[in-house]
């Protein structure tokens, strides 16, 4: 790994939970991340994705660089992060601590400044629980908040975290699916989104669009889609 992602694997402190999401303790995202103590340890920690949608209702996708310690190279949601083992992190009331660090990864990976992404703006939905190797090493066991952003916002992409950005509707989603299925144009899509896009995406889309993204929210129910 580069420098930048090795300072990142050593100095960040995942937030350890249990399966009902009660936290326990705290690790590396070095020691998170080997699938050896995913497997042997059954660690599981606290993570957040974001699907940030543009005034049209388009949804902003990212590459992973390629020098992404876990499934470099791949289409994602907006952003896919942890939070931190930090009193600012940590705060559980009205999951302020999960939308402290959306805001936090949106400006490292990106470059959107917090004052066009409000924390009080964030829309949590659910929470998914998986488990994904990534190759033989690294790997992730997460328990996802999902969060939904509307806005229109300036993005300057953060070149060792971020290799490429856009923004798609349904139809251009569902094609780099289908491409991603048949293996064109080496297209490849991270295991988290795929789940959320499976299970929940396309729904939750019309709700948004409809203004009722509140009938769905349900931040009780862990999904376990491992």
């Amino acid at each position: 790994m580069d420098a930048v992602q090795r300072k990142l694997m050593f100095d960040d402190e995942c937030i350890l939970v249990d399966e009902n999401d009660h936290v326990i303790g705290h690790e590396s995202k070095y020691n998170c991340h080997l699938m050896e103590k995913i497997e042997s340890e059954n660690w599981l920690h606290r993570a957040f994705s974001v699907f940030l949608f543009n005034s049209k209702h388009e949804l902003l996708l990212q590459q992973r660089s390629a020098t992404k310690v876990t499934f470099p190279k791949v289409w994602t949601n907006t952003c896919c992060s942890h939070p931190l083992f930090r009193d600012s992190e940590l705060i559980e009331e009205k999951y302020l601590g999960v939308r402290n660090a959306a805001q936090r990864k949106l400006l490292d990976e990106l470059g959107i400044i917090a004052e066009q992404v409000p924390v009080d703006d964030f829309t949590p939905l659910g929470k998914i629980l998986y488990k994904a190797p990534s190759d033989g090493k690294w790997g992730e066991h997460e328990l996802d908040y999902l969060l939904f952003f509307v806005g229109d916002v300036e993005v300057h992409p953060n070149p060792e975290e971020v290799s490429d950005i856009k923004y798609v509707t349904r139809d251009e989603l569902k094609e780099l699916l289908r491409k991603a299925d048949a293996k064109e144009d080496d297209i490849k899509i991270s295991p988290w989104f795929r789940l959320v896009v499976d299970n929940f995406l396309f729904k939750w889309w019309d709700h948004m669009e409809q203004g009722t993204l509140l009938e769905v929210f349900d931040m009780k129910t862990i999904h376990k889609l491992v």
